[in-house]
């Protein structure tokens, strides 16, 4: 008589039960019912609507506005994972708490800010502004929006992968004769590169369905500093219920394919990280 195995967790069945509940409420109810909604337009009346031009304007804004953002913090995001890990300085557990403000801050708070600081009279915004560079009500303005809202990821994301790349890999490399130049393209850039990545994808994914520190900064102006999340909201506004449902359906298209990527990143990452 073959004695059966017991998981030296119990209760599998009771939590695998309670995650797929959980899961079904929070997350997968919700999104059906969308995907629902928007049923109840005709195939012609909702290519109509996800193609129409305020809608095409929008996402090429969210979408561009979002990419720039998170290409911006590829670079500063290392720059300051770099120098929380490399170096000593007064006041290191302050700029360390700062950089996740964004995840703590209110996002409409943060509009307000922003939009307060880049204001053609505001602090930043004055002195901007006799150079020509104007930033609120932009599509500059929404992009360093979805920058200030973006960094964490890129921060958080490479900050553990430094504090793992020991300097002895650098003093070795000096000692065969390297320089900067090649220690950081060859010793250091390959071995945070996936990081790097997967805190790009990190930071696109989140400004994409950013709303509440865009939407003062934007101006949201039609066809110029729009974003996507606020035609759903304008949608919702004017009781078109099922015309935000198929905008939100396309979000929620991108989104799932960036989760697919993110997922495979990750994946990548592993692999990496095993070979070496």
């Amino acid at each position: 008589m073959r004695l059966q195995r017991r998981s030296s967790l119990p209760g599998f069945g009771i939590t695998m039960g309670f995650t797929l509940a959980y899961l079904g409420l929070i997350v997968l109810a919700p999104i059906c019912l969308l995907v629902l909604k928007s049923t109840s337009l005709t195939w012609e009346q909702f290519w109509q609507t996800v193609t129409a031009p305020r809608a095409l304007a929008s996402y090429r804004l969210s979408l561009g506005a979002s990419f720039a953002g998170a290409a911006i913090n590829v670079v500063f995001g290392f720059l300051v994972a770099w120098v929380l890990v490399r170096y000593e300085f007064p006041g290191k557990r302050i700029v360390d708490a700062l950089v996740d403000i964004p995840f703590a801050l209110p996002t409409a708070v943060a509009g307000i800010a922003l939009t307060t600081a880049y204001a053609p009279t505001g602090w930043i915004g004055r002195a901007l502004d006799p150079l020509g560079i104007h930033v609120a009500f932009t599509p500059l303005g929404v992009t360093v929006a979805l920058a200030f809202i973006g960094l964490p990821f890129v921060v958080r994301t490479v900050q553990p992968v430094l504090s793992d790349l020991e300097p002895e890999f650098e003093e070795a490399a000096a000692s065969l004769g390297a320089g900067r130049r090649q220690t950081f393209l060859r010793v250091i850039l390959p071995t945070v590169f996936p990081a790097l990545v997967t805190g790009f994808a990190l930071a696109f994914a989140r400004a994409i369905g950013e709303y509440g520190s865009v939407v003062f900064i934007s101006g949201n102006m039609p066809m110029k500093t729009e974003i996507t999340p606020l035609v759903i909201v304008t949608k919702l506004e004017q009781y078109d219920y099922a015309g935000a449902a198929a905008i939100a359906v396309v979000m929620l298209v991108v989104s799932f394919a960036l989760l697919v990527c993110i997922q495979a990143l990750h994946s990548w990452t592993r692999r990496r990280q095993g070979a070496a």
